[in-house]
């Protein structure tokens, strides 16, 4: 079970969905955004870090059997 709060934050016109993970992907955030196409503009709130968009390590079904607990050292400090 991936143990996590979700909060809605407006950005502009767009909400972001900001999952706070707990248990063993504790520290870990991610926000997700519901976009018509990739290239529609939005308003990127300050808090967003680098795009992880295809990156593996961050599908739920990864943080299940793999969770962030036990890589997150190894990740560029720009993702931390």
């Amino acid at each position: 079970m991936i143990d996590k709060h979700r909060y809605l934050v407006r950005s502009g016109d767009h909400v972001f969905e900001v999952d706070e993970f707990h248990g063993d992907n504790d520290g870990l955030v991610m926000a997700e955004v519901e976009l018509s196409d990739e290239r529609e503009n939005y308003i990127k709130p300050d808090f967003i870090g680098p795009e992880v968009t295809g990156d593996a390590h961050f599908y739920n079904s990864n943080l299940l059997t793999n969770p962030y607990s036990a890589w997150k050292e190894s990740v560029p400090a720009e993702y931390r």
